[in-house]
């Protein structure tokens, strides 16, 4: 992977649709999606196994898919203390965060009567973990604490195994420390399909999160009716708006570790500063990682439209780099986290900020992975004084042709209680 410098022509609109065209959508695996789902749906665990084997194990037999207690618990034992530490104040972090997120019942009385908003959490969610290129137990933590933090009981966590069979150990150390419930040997479309239909060995859940490849994302658009998701957290991205003379070193290595997630990932450097663009193509050519992930950077004519370069783009991580671009935070309105004055491992870790977040320019309408995704939002609604209402609600339904509702509305008229 080579970097590219561009000078734009168009607006920042069309700019932003360009570069997002530079890597391919859900769409392209559509049909094959849709394929694997039915076959899980009709086979179970069977259907699951053979794509494991076909996919994962590459035509060694399928493991058991399930992971014992005792299994997560000698990963755990045999983990390295200082990745346990790390992976305890994530968990801590990312919990403290979520739980602040959390909504208290909101009463909205009327005088008559009172509508309460109130939420619940699921009883059973999964979280999905990437497998293929790295390991991530800081997946793990990002789904199960937040989840945990919602009130979800029941939290299950399925990772494709590899050529061996077996799943990574930090991640199934991982599941022990963060207190998964269930752990399955699974992944790709197969895997969101048997969570979200169940088969003999995998109970049904509630909600799916997590990021994975285009399979993974396109299987849980496909079965968005049938369970929640959190968003199409596919392949990562990052946008970075850096000031004139911004120290190159942390630049080029915030672009570089974007760059390791490979295949799918595209990295934007933005910046009024032809001097430093020029300074960093030649700083990642020389040690850019070989993958496929796309990189370009922008000279912008202008700070502002670098800004609006950045809100059509919808980044999954936008990092605002020196004293100008900082200022461009409070206007910042897409974009899936802001990283102002620091880069976006830290998010990715240990901040407390979740790193599951909406990619390929789904941050202009959806949100961070957070409690809100393992919980429903429903109304309660107590009538105090019916009268007013029904006899102005009955036109309305009798309007509608419906003359039951305006009977059902009218018959409590004087039926009226103390709050």
């Amino acid at each position: 992977m080579r970097s590219e410098t561009l000078t734009p022509s168009g607006d920042a609109r069309s700019v932003a649709a360009d570069l997002r065209r530079l890597v391919p959508g859900g769409t392209v695996v559509g049909a094959a999606v849709a394929a694997i789902i039915g076959d899980v749906r009709a086979g179970g665990d069977a259907a699951v196994r053979s794509y494991t084997e076909l996919h994962d194990t590459r035509g060694q037999p399928a493991p058991e898919l399930r992971v014992t207690a005792d299994e997560r618990e000698a990963a755990r034992a045999g983990l390295d203390p200082a990745v346990v530490a790390g992976i305890e104040l994530a968990n801590h972090n990312v919990g403290r965060v979520a739980r602040e997120a959390l909504r208290e019942p909101t009463t909205v009385d009327f005088g008559t009567h009172q509508v309460v908003v109130r939420d619940a959490a699921v009883g059973r969610a999964a979280v999905y973990v990437p497998g293929g290129r790295a390991s991530y137990p800081s997946t793990v933590v990002m789904g199960v604490a937040t989840a945990r933090a919602a009130g979800v009981a029941q939290v299950v966590v399925c990772s494709p195994p590899g050529r061996d069979g077996t799943v990574n150990s930090a991640i199934i150390a991982a599941c022990a420390i963060t207190g998964v419930d269930e752990v399955y040997r699974m992944g790709g479309a197969q895997a969101i399909a048997a969570l979200a239909y169940g088969t003999e060995t995998v109970e049904a859940v509630d909600v799916i999160v997590g990021p994975g490849n285009l399979y993974v994302q396109e299987a849980k658009r496909q079965l968005s009716d049938r369970v929640g998701i959190d968003s199409f957290a596919g392949p990562s991205d990052l946008l970075v708006i850096a000031d004139p003379g911004y120290d190159l070193e942390p630049l080029a290595l915030d672009v570089l570790a974007q760059a390791e997630h490979g295949t799918g990932t595209i990295v934007v450097v933005v910046s009024t500063d032809a001097a430093l663009l020029s300074a960093l193509a030649a700083r990642l050519d020389e040690t850019l990682p070989d993958t496929d992930a796309v990189c370009r950077l922008v000279l912008a004519p202008s700070l502002e439209f670098a800004h609006e370069l950045s809100e059509a783009f919808a980044p999954e991580h936008l990092e605002l780099l020196g004293p100008q671009a900082e200022q461009l935070a409070p206007r910042v309105s897409h974009a899936g986290c802001v990283f102002v004055g620091t880069g976006t491992a830290f998010g990715d870790y240990i901040a407390g900020s979740n790193h599951t977040l909406p990619t390929s320019g789904a941050a202009r309408f959806a949100s961070a992975l957070g409690p809100q995704h393992f919980r429903r939002t429903f109304t309660e609604v107590r009538i105090a004084d019916h009268d007013h209402l029904a006899r102005t609600a009955a036109p309305l339904a009798r309007a509608e042709g419906f003359e039951l509702h305006a009977q059902s509305m009218e018959i409590r008229i004087g039926q009226n209680r103390e709050q």
